[in-house]
């Protein structure tokens, strides 16, 4: 599989182009002598998700076969019962979980690439494997088939998914040349297509490219206005023709004044006869995932919205991990916290350790431990730098060169080393190892209503907004990013945020 060859098909390549001339244009009709038809790039039917499937699929054979081919290789040839019992079961095993794996969804381009969800089915179809395949063993009384199901099924999963991860990266260096991207009509109200444009600019990776955009004609907009370099091609009612005729994969509609459920249900019908796929904000931007639940009711699709589980059996597994690996991270890194006590101490004879006063879940105080990356002084020379502030709102402090900074501290702060200490916290249970970010006493008495329900959980070393940017990150932006977390907590999302976290560290972004 080679990431070039999707960007070949043309979509990319028509992307990058309008891009260069520096307005996204929406995909047009070409004559073609005396009719007027599309050209091939423009089409619905894009050819590299196409492609992306079937280097899916090869790659998981591949994977399978690979490692079932090493373990027939190995017992090839030996004649004892249990060893061909071992050989069936590979077989039968890597069978099982090439089945499995369309069963469970995971070949579905809708996952390919972005979310927890493609790795969550890989996840279900390897379990499925297993289960099938014990339970073969267990009704013809094959001992032989232990091995499989403990072992050897549930590493060829998570080979799979390591392959998936390959895969996606090269996806994603796709995407971040401008190719490889669904062309995207938006639809509502200036303002909320200009957040949706925003969004999927800061997050290129979700594959989303918006073309062009359809607006209500009492907005003022007219067709030849742009919203933030995106041609608003048509208002309300030219949605339909424009999907139709446009090329678009994907009609995202947002809010919009006059846009009703009749409006909606008339659209979905007038895009049963194309390729592009419908999509709808429900206006719970930063509420999603397992909260949200459709119930039909008298054949009308019902919005549910669960409370978010912050009690319970979830926060006791979460805090008992939290623990866990804060203890076995301690002992791995002890050799470095003494490197580093050496490092801090020859440098200028001050404390190792830095201590600071900030507030926990539910508003309680507690001591959060850094490694000291200033000058002893910093707390009292911090005044005189507040009008260098280089955060919006004045809420929070920092500064990209803040002369406070020891030589030995900027390359802490730039890896994020000095936080290592912070795994007492979390030993202690005053943090966790993925929350909000822990704030000072005078950040939370800014606080608005909203910003408080930061603190319904406990801070976390890393978060969102350790994966999003970090200092590069406004108050609002850091701050949206912690509710977010907070809405729409689960171990699934804890295990990403900790995965994503290990690029941000080794990269040092944002980092200050």
């Amino acid at each position: 599989m080679d990431v070039p060859t999707w960007a070949g098909d043309g979509e990319g390549e028509q992307l990058s182009a309008t891009r260069d001339a520096g307005v996204p244009r929406a995909r047009s009709p070409v004559e073609d002598g005396s009719r007027v038809v599309l050209s091939p790039v423009v089409r619905n039917g894009l050819r590299w998700p196409t492609v992306l499937r079937r280097s899916a699929i090869t790659m998981d054979v591949a994977v399978i076969a690979t490692i079932t081919a090493v373990v027939v290789l190995v017992l090839w040839g030996d004649q004892h019962a249990a060893n061909r019992a071992m050989l069936v079961c590979a077989l039968i095993g890597a069978a099982l979980l090439v089945a499995a794996l369309p069963l469970a969804r995971a070949w579905d381009v809708s996952v390919l690439g972005t979310g927890s969800a493609e790795f969550r089915r890989i996840g279900n179809a390897t379990v499925g494997a297993v289960v099938v395949l014990a339970l073969g063993g267990l009704v013809f009384l094959v001992s032989s088939v232990r091995i499989w199901v403990f072992v050897l099924v549930p590493l060829t999963g998570v080979a799979v998914a390591g392959g998936r991860f390959l895969l996606r990266k090269r996806l994603h260096r796709a995407r971040a040349r401008g190719r490889c991207t669904f062309p995207v009509l938006a639809v509502g109200n200036a303002e909320a297509v200009a957040d949706l444009i925003m969004r999927s600019r800061r997050d290129p990776y979700f594959g989303w490219h918006i073309v062009g955009a359809c607006t209500p004609t009492q907005t003022g907009v007219t067709e030849t206005s742009s919203i933030l370099g995106v041609d608003v091609v048509g208002d309300l009612d030219s949605v339909g023709r424009l999907a139709s005729e446009g090329g678009y994969s994907i009609v995202a509609v947002t809010k919009a004044h006059g846009w009703g459920p009749g409006r909606l249900q008339r659209l979905a019908w007038e895009l049963e006869c194309t390729d592009a796929e419908l999509v709808v904000d429900p206006g719970l931007m930063e509420i999603a995932g397992p909260r949200l639940h459709i119930t039909p009711m008298d054949g009308m699709p019902v919005l549910r919205l669960s409370r978010p589980r912050f009690t319970g059996l979830a926060r006791l597994l979460k805090a008992s991990m939290d623990r866990a690996v804060a203890a076995l991270l301690l002992v791995l890194v002890a050799p470095v916290f003494v490197a580093i006590a050496i490092a801090i101490t020859l440098e200028d004879r001050g404390a190792v350790f830095y201590r600071q006063e900030r507030i926990g879940a539910n508003g309680r105080s507690f001591q959060m431990i850094k490694f000291r990356s200033m000058v002893t002084d910093a707390d009292r020379r911090r005044a005189a730098l507040l009008r260098a502030n280089e955060v919006e709102g004045g809420t929070l402090f920092k500064i990209a060169r803040d002369p406070r900074v020891t030589r030995i501290g900027t390359t802490l702060r730039r890896y994020s080393i000095d936080e290592l200490p912070q795994l007492l916290n979390v030993l202690g249970g005053s943090m966790s190892l993925v929350g909000p970010r822990p704030p000072l006493p005078e950040e939370v008495a800014t606080y608005a209503a909203a910003a408080r329900r930061r603190l319904l959980v406990r801070p976390g070393m890393t978060g969102l907004w350790q994966v999003s940017g970090r200092s590069d990150l406004s108050w609002e932006e850091s701050v949206r990013l912690d509710l977010r977390y907070v809405e729409n907590w689960s171990p699934a999302l804890d295990l990403t945020i900790l995965w994503k976290t290990i690029g941000a560290v080794l990269t040092g972004r944002g980092a200050y």
